[in-house]
């Protein structure tokens, strides 16, 4: 899926983007900087007037990426996800650390591990608006599906710029999946 980039900010993105540069510029790499990240999106989550209208549209075929904001040195992209009910992701990766959070809707997150040349699911949390979670690379394998009645919405921050990379995705898995109770 290639990531469009939208050029309009509202008030409410414009500081936004300014906290989480201030978030990503002002803390250490690693997980000081997921939870800086994760503290500077949180409050911005559910405001009614964040988006623009064209910035929440959905695509029948797939989840659709919004590029809403790359940092001019590509330190951070922000980028909003829609989903129509019952759209996933493939099972992936990432390539750098990624904080996200609902802005409209619910997710359903499954988290997996590798064992050999399987996928183990290795757990799993659904999650409504408000809700911010952060992934460190490597070990951040999953499939997020929009599991509400209505659209979807979320925010996404990752330490990449996504206009350069295509997306935020290091790798997909089409391993086959099997239960943490049937392992070998």
């Amino acid at each position: 899926m290639t990531p469009t980039l939208t050029t309009t900010l509202t008030t409410g993105l414009t500081t936004l983007t300014a906290a989480l540069d201030a978030a990503v510029r002002d803390s250490a790499p690693g997980l000081a900087r997921v939870d800086a990240v994760g503290h500077a999106l949180a409050p911005h989550l559910g405001y009614p007037r964040l988006l623009e209208p064209d910035q929440c549209v959905g695509d029948p075929a797939h989840y659709r990426q919004h590029v809403l904001h790359v940092a001019a040195d590509g330190a951070f992209s922000l980028v909003a996800l829609v989903w129509l009910p019952g759209q996933s992701t493939p099972v992936h990766d990432h390539l750098s650390w990624c904080v996200g959070g609902v802005h409209a809707g619910r997710e359903h997150e499954t988290r997996y591990r590798l064992d050999g040349d399987r996928l183990v699911a290795a757990g799993e949390d659904v999650a409504g608006p408000g809700t911010v979670a952060g992934l460190l690379p490597p070990g951040d394998i999953h499939r997020v599906t929009s599991t509400g009645p209505a659209t979807t919405i979320s925010l996404h921050v990752y330490g990449v710029d996504v206009t350069r990379r295509g997306s935020s995705i290091r790798r997909r898995y089409d391993q086959p999946e099997m239960s943490a109770k049937w392992r070998r």
